[in-house]
């Protein structure tokens, strides 16, 4: 590991109990900085409400300063009752269509990411998985605490035990057999993130929006890299919230998800243009195996700053 790198996680790696809330709320106040809470959702009705009800209850409610002044459920296009579900526990929910209804949505997680910027306000913005289950409010005011007791971080990410089952430790299957990897070798800056496929990260708006988001399952490394390389390695931290329980994908989603990965690290090295954006899976049929091709994530949203709308939005 580089000396770079072990001085950052000397620095820069916290606990979410590190930051008193109290010690937070002050800060908040005294500065007058406003947080939004994003969670994307795509057919989440098991779980997005508890979240919910777990941020309004402990983190806007009953406080003598909220700490979140906005909570935005963003649907992507749920089948089942998720914006019910949201809207009920007590969150504004949007859906993915109505924010910049002149661009034609494409799907994936970092296409709704993106478009949430649009309809959220907040100095800060802070995305949390909206698959989470028994979910502690320490995810969001573990990764907005840095942001608001120190002026010069501007990209602090979860980390947290991941289990697998019943097998702790063996979460993130894409993350140690793809990302690290791609990581070590390529942005070793990068090497000590514990989580950075991570869903959950605060960021400060005036760096998002000017940054590029992958549409797909590569937004989460897209972002980190670029934030890397737009305002450098001690304005990134990370703080540890616990433990991560969520729903698991099975193997050929973590295949398209990895590939989606890839192709995210590939464009960031050469800025070129994969020959074959698509990958090739197989499932077994009556009459043995058969071949599944998807594409891979190709697309990529410019930086929000230079999007006429947002840019009006901030005149007005």
């Amino acid at each position: 590991m580089l000396e770079e790198v072990e001085r950052w996680l000397a620095d820069r790696s916290w606990s979410a109990a590190d930051r008193p809330l109290d010690q937070l709320l002050d800060r908040k106040r005294a500065a007058g900085t406003t947080v939004s809470v994003v969670l994307p959702a795509l057919d989440e009705e098991a779980t997005v409400g508890a979240i919910v009800e777990v941020v309004r209850r402990e983190l806007i409610e009953g406080l003598p300063v909220p700490l979140v002044d906005e909570l935005v459920v963003v649907d992507s296009g749920s089948a089942d009752r998720t914006a019910e579900v949201a809207a009920k526990a007590g969150a504004r929910v949007v859906h993915r269509d109505e924010i910049l209804p002149r661009l034609p949505a494409l799907p994936g997680k970092g296409e709704v990411l993106w478009r949430s910027l649009l309809a959220t306000r907040g100095d800060i913005v802070c995305f949390v998985d909206a698959d989470l289950r028994d979910f502690s409010a320490a995810f969001v005011s573990g990764i907005v605490g840095p942001l608001l007791t120190d002026p010069d971080v501007q990209f602090v990410k979860a980390m947290y035990d991941r289990p697998l089952g019943d097998t702790p430790g063996q979460g993130g299957r894409v993350t140690e057999l793809v990302a690290r990897p791609l990581l070590n070798l390529h942005w070793p800056q990068l090497a000590g993130f514990v989580q950075p496929l991570g869903g959950e990260y605060a960021v400060r708006r005036s760096l998002l929006e000017r940054l590029p988001f992958p549409v797909g399952y590569g937004v989460e490394l897209g972002l980190l890299v670029d934030a890397l390389h737009t305002v450098g390695l001690d304005a990134l931290a990370q703080v540890d919230v616990g433990v991560r329980l969520h729903r698991h994908q099975d193997g050929q989603a973590l295949g398209r998800m990895a590939a989606a990965i890839y192709r995210t690290a590939q464009v960031r090295l050469s800025r070129g243009h994969l020959v074959r954006p698509q990958l090739t899976q197989f499932e077994r049929g009556a009459e043995g195996f058969v071949p599944r091709t998807y594409p891979v994530d190709t697309e990529e949203r410019p930086p929000m700053a230079g999007i006429e709308e947002y840019a009006l939005r901030r005149v007005a």
